[in-house]
């Protein structure tokens, strides 16, 4: 009996232990719960060795703002000064002080408006453009990327680089070490022979023995001379092009930047190369003098496990609050928290349209029963869902009236909201919300509605599914 008591003990100390640990999330406490009991020690170790929270780690503590206040200061230095909603082009923003006001105070994202915006609807346009400014770089090539393949296209950019480097151009990379692991050792090495640097965001040994194998750098940025610049939803390789055979045609969104919102691009990438090299690089070379004459108002958002501010979420939930007339998005996965999908059922039953675009196809079958297990709830308040049937859809969009749009590295779920580093530009200007309207639009016409009624018929299996998806969801 004793050694029952002592089992029975130490159980109970693990489940305290998560409880504790995650007294602020009850739905990732709920979820590591959840593993506890069905891998009894096993979970625990699992929850050890991957949940830590990452703004507890001491390194972060100390390094956080010490290793960015010097680039910080360069970075505002060249930005140009906030618009206002007072400005006849952005009257509508004069009616959303409260939504204004949060946007213009999260931290280190300031809005920007001598800027030009060029949305890149998928990867054959995407592709091209990073790769004809790639070739006109002079100065430096800043290149990351959650994952890089060594493929068809992933050789087009390694070659690229090293010719450039060869040129003399400073070629820095940053690539995920848990998105990026299939790379290979002679891929990297040749980077590095021709003159890259080349580092990984936590490789998976490391991030597993310090405890932080659950935190990813999501984001995907290019930046050349420090005033060109490109963010979005597409990685490099080749099923971004269509090849994969199960997922076929690949949609997705990118955006290429000129202007001052390129600095906070630069920011971004520079405080991230001093977290995987320790190299600090603070020169005004960095943030050079533009002559871009665009007045397209831009705010790059970072957000990210080290931050105090869910910054992304933040300015999610905000939006969604805000919208009087439309709510759209697209996003590959959706895993809302509570606080979204209170938003979202209260912007429905308000009147607010509100449509998500999401895959038919999957390429995480979990994650698709983890979405579909919100659909019934929200549909019943209103909000009308629509599965892509063209291919697989990645993009990461949310339209808002026709007051902002979203354009980024995040999804819709609770991974990006809490555990990666994400990177979001958010865009004010009529003429590209238009043009993301104009695609969602064609979006829905390659879609499918869900249509309640058939969609409450599905079977216990398939429920049964969906609620072990969703315990699990925190986690993903």
């Amino acid at each position: 009996m004793l050694w029952l008591v002592i089992a029975l003990t130490l159980f109970i100390i693990q489940i305290l232990t998560i409880l504790v640990g995650e007294f602020r999330r009850p739905a990732k406490a709920m979820a590591w719960l959840f593993i506890l009991f069905l891998i009894p020690v096993i979970g625990f170790v699992m929850y050890y060795f991957l949940a830590k929270e990452y703004t507890q780690r001491k390194k972060v503590k100390r390094n956080g703002l010490r290793l960015v206040n010097d680039i910080r200061h360069l970075g505002k230095k060249q930005h140009s000064a906030d618009f206002q909603p007072e400005e006849d082009r952005l009257k509508g923003w004069r009616h959303e002080p409260r939504l204004f006001s949060l946007l213009n105070n999260i931290p280190g994202a300031l809005i920007t408006i001598h800027n030009e915006v060029r949305v890149l609807t998928d990867a054959t346009a995407a592709y091209p453009a990073i790769l004809a400014a790639m070739e006109q770089a002079k100065g430096h090539i800043h290149f990351e990327f959650y994952t890089i393949r060594n493929d068809g296209i992933g050789r087009q950019f390694h070659e690229l680089l090293i010719r450039k480097a060869q040129e003399g151009v400073k070629v820095r990379c940053i690539f995920d070490g848990i998105g990026s692991y299939q790379l290979d050792g002679k891929f990297v090495q040749e980077l590095k022979r021709a003159g890259c640097e080349v580092y990984f965001f936590l490789p998976a040994v490391i991030a597993f023995f310090d405890k932080r194998m659950n935190y990813r750098n999501h984001r995907k940025i290019v930046v050349i001379d420090g005033v060109r610049g490109f963010l979005g939803g597409i990685n490099i390789g080749d099923e971004y092009l269509g090849a994969n055979p199960k997922l076929g045609y690949w949609r997705d969104t990118h955006l290429e930047l000129e202007g001052d919102a390129v600095y906070s691009l630069q920011y971004t990438f520079l405080t991230d190369w001093m977290f995987v090299s320790g190299k600090r690089l603070a020169d005004s070379e960095f943030y050079p003098e533009h002559d871009c004459i665009g007045r397209k108002p831009v705010q790059i958002i970072s957000s990210g496990p080290d931050a105090h501010w869910d910054a992304v979420l933040e300015m999610f939930f905000a939006s969604i609050t805000a919208a009087k007339r439309r709510i759209y998005i697209t996003t590959p996965y959706f895993i809302p928290d509570p606080s979204i999908t209170m938003g979202l059922k209260t912007a429905a039953i308000s009147g607010v349209d509100v449509r998500i675009i999401f895959p038919q196809k999957a390429d995480s079958r979990i994650v698709n029963y983890a979405s579909r297990s919100y659909l019934e709830e929200l549909m019943q308040a209103g909000v009308r869902f629509y599965a892509y049937q063209k291919g697989f859809i990645h993009a990461k969009v949310i339209l808002i009236d026709d007051l902002l749009a979203s354009v980024g590295t995040a999804n819709m779920d609770m991974r990006s909201f809490y555990n990666n580093f994400e990177l979001n530009a958010v865009l004010f200007d009529k003429e590209t919300i238009h043009r993301l309207e104009t695609d969602f639009i064609l979006d829905l016409k390659e879609s499918r509605e869900v249509k309640l009624e058939a969609f409450e018929k599905r079977s216990r299996w398939q429920k049964g599914k969906e609620v072990i998806a969703r315990l699990l969801s925190p986690l993903f």
